[in-house]
């Protein structure tokens, strides 16, 4: 592309490509494919936004980078390791520099279990430190979110929903990673609270160097906390941009129906909505071509045969869109 201004050198921590996760159907030879080649990139120090409708994948794809969920296919590489296949003994040393944020703070602590118990059981597993270090671990990372090092005695029943997730961003400090998958944390939280946990994930990763990626619905939410947004749709990634690029030049026709959606705070203001006919797909049976032509405003017959792959439309703005300019000539992600 002509006059594009030379790219800055990241340095990449995560690398997914083609990434697949079918499930299979209970009494039945279908599958769900809720993960369907799925590519993309996260570097280092950075929030990587993951956003799209309930349903679309998004928590498959964090679970899959994890390997919480076995992928059906494709490759998830972790500084240069490729991390798909590898035995769970290896896997489990590894886990050391990635961890999770649950989205349901109450579901994802154990009643039975102290707040002591709870944020050093990462320690306890990787044999780090003796009883009296490790009491000393939770007492700091309680400091570090915000909540007094004295709670660690007490249970999860005892704290409001704003407070249990402290407490998983601390367990998931414990070990010090270097990724952690934030799995829409905020939205079980009140408004007032989400802004509260956003700001202490900012500050964290300003201290400790953490690279984040954020899996959310609430668009405005990840416009607040990323760095770069990737857009998700029935198990397909559609369009990867930096944030304020992708709010402000939207170019997939999902993305600017999903940004039409966000309230404008101001009462004077008027934001053109885009209503999408018609319901998702089934990610069973999911459309040919494009899996967006059913409910697009844009399209024509070549989108029910052409499955389209993401590329480089802008600088470091990517779309998978036969329809938006310039994509027959674009170079493709697989080729970055």
């Amino acid at each position: 592309m002509e006059n594009s201004p030379v790219k800055t050198q990241k340095t990449e921590l995560v690398r997914v490509r083609h990434l697949v996760k079918h499930f299979p159907v209970e009494n039945s030879n279908d599958v769900v494919r809720a993960v369907d080649d799925v590519s993309f990139d996260i570097f280092a120090g950075e929030t990587l936004g993951l956003v799209g409708e309930s349903g679309c994948g998004k928590s498959t794809v964090g679970r899959c980078l994890l390997r919480l969920y076995e992928p059906t296919s494709g490759d998830v590489f972790f500084e240069g390791q490729n991390i798909v296949g590898l035995p769970n003994n290896q896997m489990q040393i590894l886990r050391r520099e990635m961890q999770i944020i649950f989205q349901d703070p109450y579901a994802s602590l154990n009643p039975r279990l102290s707040i002591l118990s709870t944020v050093s059981e990462p320690l306890k597993i990787h044999g780090i430190g003796n009883k009296t270090e490790r009491e000393e671990r939770v007492a700091d990372l309680l400091k570090k979110v915000g909540l007094d090092p004295a709670y660690m005695f007490r249970y999860p029943h005892e704290f409001s929903g704003g407070q249990r997730q402290r407490i998983g961003i601390a367990r998931a400090l414990a070990l010090n990673p270097k990724l952690i998958i934030a799995d829409e944390p905020v939205s079980a939280l009140d408004v007032s609270i989400q802004a509260q946990v956003v700001n202490l994930l900012q500050d964290l990763q300003s201290e400790f160097g953490l690279t984040y990626l954020f899996i959310s619905h609430g668009l405005a939410v990840v416009e607040h906390i990323s760095k770069r947004v990737a857009v998700m749709y029935l198990g397909k990634i559609v369009e990867i941009s930096e944030g304020r690029e992708l709010y402000d030049n939207p170019l997939h026709p999902y993305t600017r129906a999903l940004l039409s959606a966000i309230p404008v705070p101001d009462p004077k203001k008027k934001r053109e909505r885009i209503v999408l006919q018609g319901d998702v797909p089934t990610p069973i049976n999911p459309p040919s071509g494009c899996r967006f032509r059913t409910r697009c405003p844009l399209a024509i017959e070549d989108c029910a045969k052409v499955v389209p792959e993401l590329r480089e439309i802008e600088t470091d703005h990517f779309a998978a869109c036969i329809r938006v300019k310039g994509y027959e000539t674009a170079p493709s992600l697989e080729r970055q």
